[in-house]
């Protein structure tokens, strides 16, 4: 609370003599406010009350005024009321008796009593009534939490469903609506049963006890079974349903969650193709028995062959796009079935009264959220858009630390030899993502030694253009290779050499992306009946000693340095607020660029700007530049989830800039911010 709603104590007392002495007593440790009647004190009762001291002579007044004001505090509250009374027999009982109903949390003390008994008993109260407060606060961020899942789920591009073990959905989102309107899974309703029909069992019903979620519900996970589906209006729909089976405490299954995702069009598609392909197919076979039109024939055939070769290729692009999603929501529901299911039982732990255990279920739907952060960050890589984290990298020490993941890659027919080169050269860019590209050139090379054969990773150096000197990488394998008029295709998305159903297509493509985002090229060479070699061709940096000693250095904790906070999102800015204050900094805080820059004239100094890139009207960037020129070499933290221009970071940030990208740990922001301010007070000192 703000100091203008700061909890209060209301002492009310008839005479002015007690009232003082009480009063001179409580101040010095609490803000405290006197009344001489329970009317007055009961109309100024609030959330903001934190004790209500009352003498017996104060009960002489009606308490329908105090019982009213008690009646309408929220929920959450019962304002703690200490009653004092004199050490007469029966006047503890008699004041007791003499108060509403409604009061419901007590405390009598009848005199004589020290003043540490006094103290005692109040801290006391004290302490209940600001329990209360702190479960209105955890009980109002899990409202807003549940708030934002619950928008989730019904935006997402997928159905989604909760059920109990009877069946019945707890939660579900419209698009599940639209394929089961009757609130059950197609097993417990026979009519419903009879509109789901397993692509692959031949137009036949499926059994009522094999529907995923049927199935779930007794233990049994299942993975994408594609059905053929009559939606109320009588029209067939395709789609493919997944359910998993959600335990309690005790090892019990308390539910399910079930996913559909709709692939219609994908079905449609292919079946045009299929019908498209057989007529062609016929339409061949025809023309070819007459022999005098046999060359116009053949080039009229092999131009719609062509058409159909592109209608094939865009239907696997529609597939692997299909299988993408399919994924993607799988491993995104699991995750939201981390998080829906922790928050749950947080909420039945809260509505019980228990708090233990409780940091395990928020440690799990941390650890879900964390993986979703994971997942949009792979998502941005794949498209090209990833904030690329560069900085100076040793190739042949990295490929050294994960040589041991690479030989679990492979069966034992195939056999790893590195050849690196002599010295070990640096590079500057992003580790993870250098990792991933080899990890996905790895499985390629493996995938085309089915029999086994020889993998060979070799680094080396070669001149560039503009003589800058650069390093490659190189993958090969001694399998069948590729196939020369093939060779122009292979880094265009979606596009496999491997057998429908085990390649998408994605992976060299995204090993493009990540070369030409790091300013270098991707080089394939091949053979027929000798191997591949893809080669990550990366330009050389020299490092610096400055940039080693930033990287080694250890986040401290802050000296009263003044921060200019400025982030648009109230949730995020709070967050941060806290975080760095309690870490001994000066933070002053604004929602956009224009409110952050009239703060200007009211701060004695200014050591750090934490900024959002993405604000309203002027944006973070422009804000840095203006700051820099009335605070020369000012540093400055842009924090992002994801800004076009910020892709390219050696782009985008200027002298003394860095810059987090959404979601990160605050132990990642503070050690940035020590990192920053300590690196600005050496510049100071020299």
């Amino acid at each position: 609370m703000t100091a203008e709603t700061a909890p209060v104590l209301l002492l009310c007392t008839p005479d002015p003599a007690q009232a003082e002495e009480l009063r001179a007593l409580l101040l010095p440790f609490y803000r405290v406010e006197l009344y001489d009647d329970l009317q007055a004190v009961a109309r100024r009762v609030g959330i903001d009350t934190g004790l209500l001291l009352l003498t017996q002579q104060a009960l002489r007044d009606d308490p329908c005024t105090l019982a009213a004001a008690l009646r309408a505090q929220p929920e959450w509250s019962q304002v703690p009321i200490m009653l004092l009374t004199p050490g007469k027999l029966g006047a503890a009982d008699q004041a007791y008796h003499a108060l509403p109903e409604e009061a419901g949390h007590v405390v009598v003390l009848e005199r004589p009593f020290s003043l540490n008994t006094l103290l005692s008993m109040v801290a006391a109260c004290w302490h209940a009534r600001a329990r209360q407060y702190d479960m209105r606060d955890r009980l109002a961020e899990l409202a807003e939490e549940r708030g934002r899942l619950q928008a989730l789920l019904e935006n997402i591009p997928v159905g989604v469903c909760f059920m109990d073990e009877h069946g019945q959905s707890l939660i579900r989102n419209p698009l599940y609506r639209r394929y089961v309107p009757d609130d059950l899974i197609p097993s417990r309703s026979p009519e419903n049963a009879l509109r789901w029909v397993a692509l692959d069992d031949h137009g036949s019903p499926l059994p009522r006890d094999m529907f995923p979620g049927a199935q779930a519900l007794r233990g049994v996970p299942v993975n994408g079974i594609e059905f053929r589906h009559t939606l109320e209006d009588g029209m067939p729909s395709w789609m493919r349903v997944s359910a998993v089976p959600l335990y309690g405490e005790q090892g019990k299954i308390i539910g399910a969650a079930s996913v559909i995702v709709d692939i219609n069009k994908e079905k449609q598609a292919e079946l045009s193709l299929r019908r498209f392909a057989d007529e062609l197919e016929t339409q061949v076979q025809a023309r070819t028995q007459a022999l005098d039109s046999a060359l116009q024939q053949l080039k009229a055939e092999s131009a719609e062959r062509a058409r159909a070769e592109e209608q094939l290729r865009q239907s696997l692009k529609m597939e692997a796009v299909g299988q993408l999603t399919g994924g993607i929501a799988h491993d995104f529901n699991n995750m939201l079935t981390g998080v829906i299911s922790a928050l749950e039982l947080i909420r039945l732990r809260l509505g019980k009264g228990r708090l233990d255990g409780v940091e395990r279920f928020m440690d799990a739907a941390y650890s879900s959220a964390q993986s979703a952060a994971s997942l949009t960050q792979r998502l941005l890589a794949f498209s090209r858009r990833q904030s690329l984290d560069s900085r100076p990298v040793q190739v042949n020490t990295l490929i050294l630390a994960f040589q041991q993941l690479l030989e679990g890659l492979l069966t034992e027919q195939v056999r790893v030899e590195l050849q690196l080169c002599s010295e070990d050269p640096w590079i500057w860019a992003d580790a993870n993502q250098l990792e991933n590209a080899v990890l996905n050139l790895v499985i390629n090379a493996r995938d085309a030694m089915p029999d086994g054969g020889v993998l060979t990773i070799a680094t080396g150096l070669q001149p560039g253009k503009g003589g800058q000197e650069m390093v490659d990488i190189s993958v090969r394998d001694s399998g069948a290779g590729i196939p020369r008029r093939l060779l122009d295709k292979v880094l265009e998305p979606f596009f496999t050499t491997k057998p429908i159903g085990q390649g998408t297509g994605l992976g060299l493509s995204m090993v493009y992306g990540f070369a030409t985002q790091s300013g270098g090229h991707l080089g394939i060479a091949s053979e027929e009946g000798e191997g591949t070699t893809v080669t990550i061709s990366l330009p050389q940096c020299v490092t610096r000693t400055e940039d080693a000693e930033v990287m080694a250095s250890a986040a401290i904790p802050g000296n009263g340095q003044t921060i200019l906070l400025v982030e648009d999102d109230d949730s995020v800015r709070l967050i941060n607020q806290e975080v760095l204050q309690e870490l001994g900094y000066q933070v002053v805080v604004a929602r956009q660029a224009e409110e952050a820059l009239r703060l200007l004239d009211d701060l004695p100094s200014l050591d750090l700007l934490v900024s959002d890139v993405g604000l309203p009207g002027m944006n973070g960037r422009q804000l840095a530049e203006v700051l820099q020129q009335l605070y020369p070499r000012l540093p400055v933290l842009f924090l992002t989830g994801y800004a076009e221009g910020a892709i390219k970071r050696e782009d985008f940030l200027g002298p003394d800039m860095h810059l987090l990208t959404k979601p990160f740990s605050l132990d990642v922001l503070a050690h940035q911010v020590a990192q920053m301010l300590e690196r600005r007070a050496s510049h100071a000192r020299r």
